[in-house]
């Protein structure tokens, strides 16, 4: 086993219409305003930018994000990451009878050098410092639909 390659798929159910979801989730640069975990979004480019986050412990992961799909109509939004993570990351945004399900699904690979010596004690400590920052960001979502 690779201790420092991690699947995870988050789902969050939001009573608010897809439209609204989606719309939030393509606006990267938006993020910090409403997950304060996601430290900074810089965009290099139309397609590209810098994300730097922070959870619970006490450690940054900044990577590089490179969109490879953004499909509206399907609710789609992919990006490659690189950097001290590597791999993809991909919301998938469809409806339900009561609002929406945001369908967070990442393959990656962590390239930070204390991460990695850590790997194998630590796994469950990062899996759940990520399950932190995936509620903490639902929250935000949440909190910031329905201000609008």
């Amino acid at each position: 086993m690779d201790w420092t390659h991690y699947r995870f798929r988050t789902l969050w159910s939001l009573p608010v219409p897809p439209a609204a979801v989606y719309g939030a989730l393509e606006r990267a640069e938006e993020y910090p305003a409403w997950w304060r975990q996601v430290r900074d979004v810089t965009r290099l480019d139309e397609t590209t930018g810098v994300v730097r986050i922070r959870s619970f412990l006490p450690y940054d992961l900044s990577f590089t994000v490179r969109e490879v799909r953004r499909d509206p109509s399907a609710g789609v939004l992919e990006a490659a990451l690189s950097g001290d993570l590597q791999g993809w990351a991909r919301w998938t945004v469809t409806a339900t009878p009561s609002g929406s399900l945001a369908r967070y699904d990442q393959v990656v690979d962590v390239n930070k050098p204390l991460l990695s010596r850590l790997a194998v004690p630590g796994r469950p400590v990062f899996r759940a410092n990520h399950w932190l920052m995936m509620r903490a960001g639902r929250r935000g979502l949440l909190a910031r639909l329905q201000a609008v």
